[in-house]
């Protein structure tokens, strides 16, 4: 089968189409005929070596998988041949999504909604995961919360502005002026410019802060309700965070992504709606990932960035 694989740690150039051996499906399994698979940040750091999570060279990366169900293992009853899936397996554990075939485990897929096609579908899982489960699971948002989500115009971010409005809430986003018209066209109620003034001004009684960026942390503790929660995607080990919300008495979470097949059918239920979808900026042949990992690693691509197989 065609795959991207990386013999090395380093730039964008280290990732190479080869050819590789197709999966087997093993016990609670399916194979997966992959017909699009999506680029996220972690992806580059990753190849990079800042986040060796993989070990050592040579594998082929990826988690965001949509595609059609092309085996089935024995023992798995949730699909057949024909099914068209997507998912995010096996994370943090190799996926191997940048390639034609994907052997996932079957409870990490949930079928394709019919509204998104498998670009837009594979777009959705890894991000959607990671804002859903900060969002639902570890705030428990719920209707007339307030939310801000900083770096509200990427691949996370633009997801997590949807599901927090689709659940009631007033959303508040930061981004740079050029996301702005995207970000209220997914529902934003308000968009700061966080280049052009401080995010914080005037801003207080915020039930949830979710930062994908970084960086955010000490500056929203002040305009926390005494409640809220502030989410950190990035620096959830950093002890000088942790100190400074203990100081303000704020609560602090940093939870990791997981593969979870009920979070995955709540968004496909969202999007089935109306009222979730993923924004897709760039979509590449497989051939070209490298390129996709130049433009990710920019940091300037709304939305997300997504091969095609």
């Amino acid at each position: 089968m065609r795959a991207v694989t990386q013999l090395s740690f380093g730039t964008p150039d280290v990732l190479v189409p080869t050819e590789a051996a197709r999966p087997v499906p093993g016990p609670g399994e399916v194979l997966v005929r992959v017909r699009a698979a999506s680029v996220n940040p972690v992806d580059a750091h990753v190849r990079a070596g800042t986040l060796p999570m993989l070990g050592e060279p040579p594998f082929v990366l990826g988690w965001d998988v949509s595609g059609v169900v092309e085996e089935v293992a024995p023992d798995v009853t949730r699909f057949e041949v024909g099914d068209e899936v997507f998912g995010m397996p096996c994370f943090p554990r190799p996926a191997g999504a940048y390639a034609e075939y994907v052997a996932a485990p079957a409870g990490h897929l949930v079928r394709k909604p019919a509204a998104l096609d498998h670009v837009r579908a594979a777009a959705l899982p890894l991000a959607g995961l990671t804002a859903w489960q900060a969002l639902v699971g570890t705030a428990g948002l719920r209707e007339g919360m307030r939310v801000l989500v900083h770096g509200a115009g990427g691949g996370v971010g633009h997801l997590a502005v949807q599901i927090a409005k689709a659940r009631g809430a007033e959303v508040l986003a930061t981004a740079s002026a050029a996301k702005h018209d995207l970000l209220r066209s997914l529902g934003a109620d308000r968009v700061i410019d966080y280049r052009t003034g401080d995010f914080a001004a005037g801003l207080d009684g915020i039930d949830v802060v979710l930062d994908g960026v970084g960086g955010y942390g000490p500056r929203s503790l002040p305009v926390l309700a005494e409640d809220g929660v502030l989410i950190t995607l990035i620096e959830r080990n950093s002890p000088e965070l942790a100190a400074a919300a203990a100081a303000a008495g704020r609560r602090l979470a940093g939870p990791v992504v997981e593969p979870d097949a009920a979070g995955l059918t709540a968004l496909a239920a969202l999007v089935e709606q109306g009222l979730l979808r993923p924004y897709v900026q760039h979509v590449l042949p497989l051939e070209e990932a490298a390129k996709a990992h130049g433009l990710i690693g920019s940091r300037a691509t709304p939305g997300k960035i997504v091969l095609t197989v």
